[in-house]
């Protein structure tokens, strides 16, 4: 079963790779990667990233890469006064083909003046999808099943409660809050375009496998997520603008299957049939938890990549936080921030670089010497990071 999914893994990753090939990749031209390790165990898995991308040998990847490496994060705020500063962004869209993104230790209370780094990234970069696969040959069920899974879960980035427009108000009977929660039909049609174009794309890569080869073996579906029996007009657009994606292309009718969840029934369905989902489209906030959650089914956050992806620009950032309760210790899983690089590539047209850090991420995984503590082993963050380097 490991073996057949890393088939399917690698036949998308060729297919995507062939997809996304850019003038720069085409030029072989330097590729140049702003590097944010903002807090805590971020300034740990975001050198380890970098450290793998510099063993790339020449025949993975041509060009030459270079790093500049950028400020952001809270404890840059307590320092300075501001999470995300200017000169960051002038480097990422002056500068920069893409970036890294460690983790970010955004306060649980209010603090003045301070807004999470990470979604004013998204927002002044115009990273409207955050892409999230959760692979595995042997995902952890609720009943204790082993079962493969091949989802991707894609999350719209810069709207729902994540505008962050709250306010308290002084009240009769005492204080109370209030955030506003903003659905469009522009964003919410970009999230639709890009969930059921991925679809026919990962329908296309499995074409290529025999039956008994994929983790997925039925039509392309699309499962839209939302709470619009409570919320009828926010989630109300939001489900009539995805649908109306779909019911306006031919090819989407034609080839994808479609479906509705609920969001609190998708997070039961998840954990007990998560082998019923293909790709998962999904309002910020939904998609947020839905993805967290997900990384319980293949055994770790520190394995969980994602891309905050726009039509320019990519931001690669692992799933998992800052952890200050490990920071600096060594010991953080620098997996996903790996496999973030790697998706990073895939987005700027260096397919086969990308392939070789997923295949050799794939053995150090397969030959369960190396493992960091949240898999159960002993195993440093540098020592994982040499092993994954050593395999290239």
């Amino acid at each position: 079963m490991y073996a057949t999914l890393k088939t399917v893994q690698n036949t998308a990753r060729r297919a995507a790779s062939m997809s996304t090939s850019t003038a720069a990749a085409a030029m072989d031209k330097p590729l140049t990667i702003g590097l944010i390790p903002a807090d805590g165990i971020g300034r740990e898995v975001i050198p380890a990233a970098r450290q793998v991308l510099e063993a790339l040998p020449s025949n993975a990847m041509p060009a030459k890469l270079s790093f500049i490496d950028l400020d952001a994060g809270f404890e840059y705020f307590q320092k300075h006064g501001v999470a995300l500063p200017q000169e960051t962004l002038a480097a990422l869209k002056g500068d920069c083909d893409g970036a890294l993104f460690g983790a970010v230790s955004s306060p649980s209370h209010k603090v003045a003046g301070y807004s999470s780094p990470i979604v004013g990234l998204r927002k002044q970069m115009d990273l409207y999808a955050n892409v999230r696969p959760v692979i595995s040959g042997s995902a952890a069920t609720a009943s204790g099943e082993k079962r493969a899974i091949d989802m991707l879960i894609i999350r719209e980035n810069t709207e729902c409660l994540y505008i962050k427009e709250e306010k308290q108000v002084e009240g009769p009977e005492g204080k109370y809050a209030i955030a506003k929660r903003r659905i469009s039909e522009f964003a919410s049609r970009r999230a639709g375009e890009m969930a059921f174009s991925m679809a026919l794309q990962r329908d296309a890569m499995r074409q290529q496998l025999a039956a008994s080869e994929r983790a997925w073996t039925g039509r392309p579906k699309v499962t839209i997520v939302h709470k619009s029996n409570v919320l009828s007009v926010t989630d109300g657009l939001w489900r009539e603008t995805v649908r109306k994606v779909y019911e306006s292309n031919s090819q989407y009718k034609s080839s994808v299957d479609i479906e509705e969840q609920l969001v609190d029934s998708m997070v039961y369905r998840m954990f007990r049939e998560p082998e019923a989902f293909d790709v998962v489209v999904a309002p910020n906030m939904y998609g947020d938890i839905i993805s967290d959650g997900a990384a319980a089914l293949v055994g770790s956050l520190g394995l969980v990549p994602s891309a905050n992806v726009g039509d320019s620009f990519v931001v690669g950032e692992p799933v998992h936080g800052s952890a200050p309760d490990i920071a600096g210790k060594n010991i953080a899983n620098p997996i996903a921030a790996i496999r973030s690089a790697a998706m990073l590539l895939e987005r700027t047209g260096y397919g086969s670089a990308a392939l070789a850090i997923y295949r050799a991420v794939d053995k150090v995984l397969a030959e369960g010497q190396i493992k960091t503590p949240d898999l159960g082993g002993k195993s440093t963050t540098s020592e994982v990071t040499k092993a994954v380097c050593k395999q290239l």
